[in-house]
């Protein structure tokens, strides 16, 4: 099932070079076409607490879950050193 863009998503696994961890909640900009017709990507934008943007990623789309009602938004920092 296609998720519709620009809804808010839960990452289903960690993306190490920004930070971000499974769980963490962005929001779904694009799709894109793998090169190689592999899994399609998903284009996320990540806000912090303050609805600042700080990082917008693509993960294979697969990567990503709609959020559940029987969920619970949590903040922690974005650093270990935060």
């Amino acid at each position: 099932m296609e998720l519709e863009l620009f809804q808010e998503v839960a990452l289903t696994q960690d993306v190490k070079s920004e930070n971000l961890r499974k769980g963490d909640v962005a929001t779904l900009v694009d799709y894109v076409q793998h090169p190689d017709s592999a899994e399609k990507g998903a284009v996320l934008e990540v806000f912090n607490a303050l609805g600042e943007s700080i990082a917008v990623v693509t993960v294979p789309a697969s990567a990503i879950a709609p959020l559940r009602a029987d969920q619970v938004p949590a903040v922690r920092a974005l650093s270990e050193a935060a």
